[in-house]
């Protein structure tokens, strides 16, 4: 089959190996100043690049445009987005030139967070309270309703970017009065302090194939507004709380009509109840190393096994998860003070990946002890402290395009 990819990121690189593996055309439309990125060139049969342009309206009609040049001489019959924000574009290209695949009322599901939360609580899955940001009389009715902390949040951003914490009626109303004409983009809902998990899956003709559960040791807000180290690690095995998060996760996949693909769900556990409540989903591998960090723990390759699921789709096969293994795994990555960190103060042998990248510092490790691998994480953080190795950036205010 032909397979166009979108990625405005550098990622997603095991996926395009793996579909030219299994004998399929790939086909790369990404961002122009990405250009020069190690992508695996033998397993691409063309790239295509988008200029960087403000206004998504302008984007969308310039990928739409590119994308019927390619139609002319190419039959595209898939299309995949190995980013989170380019979800939205692979369902415009779908559904504009009748692409079998995620349409975009199904693709808001796993972009736009008012749409998941609206739909999760349809389907009776707790989510923390929330309202739009429409009808002033609804906001102050809900800010009147439910007590604060509150966060208003972009509905269609990744990570925290773009996230503002109020506690007062007037704060919200400020922030919200600063939004503008581009308050309906965003949503506010009750803060639930407590721990914030990540389910990582993978789904062939509507089934669950395989999961893993990670806890965030310092949850995205807290790293992305306090500066903190990013670490993740992964959860104990058959416990209960596992079986809970599963659990959710799977009505989610359900409720949203999620059939084949992979999926990152996010929940938190409220600090106070224990009581666990749906946060986000989004239907491509999750960002910030988080496969590596999977498949440490458990040999299985979220970006090959896509690749391979999306072939068995088209092909009308069978497909079959790899044996897994149950290792503990934890990741750490931060920004850097120095453009290259010397990694040679880290020497443990449970040591499987280190991030080569500019200002970054990055490590997963890999035992078959949870406590091993926090007590390696906890360690590396000093570390990396004792030896001036950190720094940190603002998160970005803005939603992106």
């Amino acid at each position: 089959m032909n397979i166009l990819c979108i990625s405005t990121y550098f990622k997603g690189q095991a996926f395009l190996i793996r579909a030219h593996e299994l004998g399929h055309q790939v086909f790369l439309v990404t961002d122009k100043n990405l250009e020069h990125k190690a992508w695996p060139h033998g397993a691409i049969k063309e790239k295509y690049y988008l200029e960087k342009i403000d206004n998504v309206s302008s984007t969308y009609d310039a990928l739409i445009a590119g994308v019927a040049v390619i139609l002319q001489k190419t039959a595209i019959d898939v299309v995949v987005a190995l980013d989170d924000f380019d979800v939205e574009k692979a369902a415009l290209v779908r559904e504009t030139f009748r692409i079998n695949g995620m349409g975009q009322s199904t693709a808001r599901f796993f972009r736009d967070k008012l749409a998941m939360r609206i739909q999760a609580k349809d389907s009776k899955i707790p989510v923390p309270a929330f309202c739009s940001l429409f009808v002033d009389i609804q906001i102050t009715e809900f800010l009147q309703n439910n007590p604060g902390p509150w966060l208003i949040k972009p509905r269609s951003e990744a990570s925290a970017t773009g996230i503002k914490k109020v506690n007062t009626l007037e704060e919200a109303w400020e922030v919200i009065h600063t939004l503008g004409a581009n308050r309906h983009q965003y949503l506010i809902e009750t803060f639930k302090p407590g721990d914030v998990f990540h389910v990582d899956a993978l789904i062939f003709n509507n089934e669950v194939l395989f999961e893993q559960s990670s806890v965030y040791l310092n949850t995205p807000l807290e790293v992305s507004h306090g500066g903190g180290i990013f670490r993740s690690v992964s959860v104990s095995y058959n416990s209960d709380l596992d079986q809970r998060l599963k659990k959710i996760n799977r009505d989610i996949i359900k409720a949203f009509r999620m059939k084949n693909g992979v999926v990152h769900t996010e929940v938190i556990k409220n600090a106070e109840t224990g009581e666990l409540y749906f946060l986000e989903t989004a239907s491509r591998v999750g960002g910030a190393h988080l496969a590596e960090q999977v498949e440490a723990a458990t040999k299985i390759n979220l970006w090959s096994e896509w690749a391979s699921i999306e072939s068995a789709v088209f092909e009308n096969k069978t497909y079959k998860i790899p044996q897994r293994e149950k290792y503990y795994s934890g990741i750490l990555v931060t920004l850097s003070s120095h453009e290259w960190p010397n990694y040679g103060i880290f020497n443990d042998p449970e040591i499987q990946w280190t991030m080569s990248e500019a200002y970054h510092i990055g490590l997963i490790v890999r035992s078959k002890s949870q406590e091993k691998v926090l007590e390696l994480l906890d360690s590396y953080v000093k570390k990396i402290y004792e030896n001036g190795l950190h720094a940190s950036a603002p998160v970005p205010d803005k939603p992106s395009h």
